[in-house]
């Protein structure tokens, strides 16, 4: 059995934190090469209502206004690390406009990242929405 460095793991955890940042960022300011630059070309973009896209049609729908991103909270719970793959758990909390009308999401969220020729890129982002709060 080999012993785990735990360096390398905090540095990945530290670049995979910093790229979520970035990411988030991006669609807030409406720079989707930016995002586009830190996604995998077979990204699996899952939305909060089940439907999915795929790295070009995301693009599409958010160039033409059909996803406007207002503001983004996104807190990190783990980063899980296993060789070139580091999954995010966490949360997403956005007020957003979706085909033109005022959202507020409140999800947990996964997303994946993969290590292709040295660079961490997104592959896949799966948020559900959390339970409305008990009333009882």
């Amino acid at each position: 059995m080999t012993k785990l460095d735990t360096s390398d793991t905090t540095a990945v955890q530290e670049r995979i934190r910093a790229l979520e940042d970035l990411r988030y960022e991006a669609v807030l300011r409406e720079d989707y090469d930016a995002f586009a630059a830190m996604a995998h070309p077979d990204l699996v973009y899952t939305h909060s209502n089940g439907e999915r896209d795929s790295l070009y049609s995301y693009l599409e729908k958010c160039r033409t206004g059909a996803y406007r991103y207002h503001s983004i909270e996104h807190p990190i719970t783990d980063i899980l690390v296993v060789g070139a793959v580091a999954i995010v758990i966490g949360e997403m909390k956005a007020d957003i406009t979706a085909s033109g009308v005022p959202k507020r999401l409140e999800n947990t969220a996964i997303a994946v990242w993969v290590r292709d020729g040295g660079t961490w890129l997104l592959l896949a982002y799966q948020p559900t929405p959390k339970p409305a709060p008990s009333t009882a």
